[in-house]
């Protein structure tokens, strides 16, 4: 839990950074953060966690 609310916070923040850096528009902000948001409530969303954690757990040995 406290893995997921911390990536929450570091993509939120890179969104963040890219829209003010004008990298990204607003569109495609909002794009991603629906991408996100519906892919959450697909069956992906377990495997998904599964690579976070697995990233995580890899940079953690490191």
């Amino acid at each position: 839990m406290a893995v997921t609310i911390s990536l929450a916070l570091l993509f939120g923040f890179l969104l963040a950074l890219l829209l003010r850096s004008k990298t990204l528009g607003a569109g495609s902000a909002f794009v991603a953060v629906m991408f996100g948001f519906y892919l959450a409530s697909t069956g992906a969303a377990d495997t998904v966690n599964q690579l976070m954690r697995a990233v995580a757990d890899a940079l953690n040995n490191v």
